[in-house]
């Protein structure tokens, strides 16, 4: 029998990470910002042995710490002296309290609990304490993440003195392409805001001592005044029509907002570069022109190697799209495209962007597990999988290559600079694409080429 003809009973390898791992993702991308887990240690331990794996990076997480006793008798006591805890030892600007499924089952009231340690202290400076809600239970980590980011917006940033800046919110994505966005908004001369920013934090220069709070992130300052901003650019398909953070900062303050894909490939970042031309009055800087030239030719000169080739895409909702917008132009036909994630919004989302691209349009499946995925995927007979480190045994399995991208990657190095996003992302993934597919004709040719 094979392994996915036994019975089925439940969740199987998961597509997904669990709500408040995302959530401690985002405010570590935020300047001197401490994450936060109420909960039991063991969330915190877990969460940050797997972060540390992908980004190779020391991750702190406090944490209340509960136990037994408090499941029944509540877990403020241990809530407050937590926050004095990371007030003394870490001197942290910012406290990102994320509830788990403990403290969400017996009902602790954090925003209550975090008005009374604030009374109770109020003879001290304390540091902005944010709180969230992220029972596991209720969703995946991107969940956690986007959750947590309209968190910081509604509870710390107002209107005041027009900015000119432009806030960006491009959701989890990696260090690389942060640093990416910067230099793009830097090349069209305009402020900008990105929240968060995980590009020193989680990505960072070698130290001879430790940092307890790594340096980088989005500036408290700056999130305060995204209230004030020219508008906001907010990445991620299937994130709408639900409130999000760049919605909630249109319609308290007025700030317009531009829901985009995630623009990776072509068409996806020339509408990207389109809204930053609208909104700063400014052309195209030539060096991006120039990048988009050069993506056009590598897409003509791979095209003969990845033709027709059948690809499974599986990982983050709004990185599925993404990928599987960039795979129809280049002619690779994604015939599966699978997410732990349940927005409803995946299949739609990837019509929209593969449009009359593909012959036909590939399968969408949403709230998968790896059992599943494999289950509808041998049967489609994929030529190469396109997703995080998670499906490497199906790809060992059919003898097929695993392209990584996203998050985790566990077996590789480099995860946090993969780049992804803009012209020069999709000339890196497209490269990546090509040279995975002339390895494996290299590989199962019983000659060998050594010239292709």
């Amino acid at each position: 029998m094979k392994a996915h003809d036994a019975p089925y009973t439940s969740t199987t390898n998961a597509c997904k990470l669990c709500k408040p791992l995302g959530a401690c993702l985002a405010f570590r991308g935020i300047e001197g910002a401490v994450p936060f887990l109420h909960g039991s240690q063991g969330c915190a331990t877990y969460m940050r042995r797997y972060v540390i794996s992908h980004f190779r990076e020391p991750m702190d997480i406090a944490s209340s710490s509960l136990g037994e006793k408090h499941a029944i008798y509540g877990g403020g006591p241990n809530l407050k002296q937590g926050l004095k805890n990371v007030m003394d030892k870490y001197g942290a600007r910012l406290i990102g309290v994320a509830s788990t499924c403990l403290t969400e089952t017996i009902g602790d009231d954090m925003p209550m609990i975090v008005r009374e340690f604030r009374q109770e202290l109020e003879h001290r400076e304390l540091p902005e304490i944010v709180t969230v809600s992220t029972p596991s239970y209720s969703g995946t980590h991107m969940e956690g993440f986007h959750v947590a980011v309209k968190a910081v917006v509604d509870q710390l940033a107002h209107s005041g003195e027009f900015t000119g800046a432009v806030n960006l919110l491009p959701g989890f994505v990696s260090p690389a392409d942060i640093r990416h966005l910067k230099e793009v908004l830097g090349d069209f001369g305009v402020p900008g805001i990105i929240l968060p920013d995980i590009s020193e934090t989680l990505d960072g220069q070698a130290q001879l001592d430790y940092d307890k709070i790594p340096a980088g992130g989005t500036p408290l300052p700056a999130i305060k005044a995204m209230g004030a901003s020219r508008a906001t650019l907010e990445f991620g398909r299937t994130l709408f029509p639900q409130a999000t953070a760049g919605r909630l900062l249109e319609e308290r303050f007025g700030v317009p907002w531009h829901p985009l894909g995630m623009p990776i490939g072509l068409r996806e970042t020339d509408e990207f570069f389109r809204r930053l031309e609208d909104l700063t009055g400014v052309a195209t800087p030539a060096k991006h022109g120039e990048e988009r030239g050069r993506l056009i030719d590598a897409y003509v000169d791979g095209h003969k190697y990845i033709f027709n080739q059948r690809a499974v895409v599986y990982g983050e909702e709004d990185l599925v799209v993404g990928i599987v917008s960039f795979l129809a132009e280049i002619g690779v036909k994604p015939v599966l495209c699978a997410s732990g994630g349940r927005s409803g919004r995946l299949a739609a989302a990837v019509a929209e962007v593969t449009g009359t691209l593909l012959p036909e349009p590939p399968v969408v499946r949403e709230g998968m597990d790896f059992y599943e995925i494999a289950q509808e995927a041998e049967k489609l007979e994929p030529d190469l999988l396109i997703g995080h480190s998670k499906g490497y045994y199906l790809a060992r399995q059919w003898q097929v290559p695993l392209v990584r991208v996203g998050f985790p990657i566990h077996d590789r190095f480099g995860g946090p600079r993969i780049l992804h996003l803009g012209y020069r992302g999709a000339q890196n993934l497209l490269d990546r694409i090509v040279n995975a597919m002339i390895e494996r004709k290299q590989e199962t040719s019983p000659v060998g080429y050594g010239y292709m």
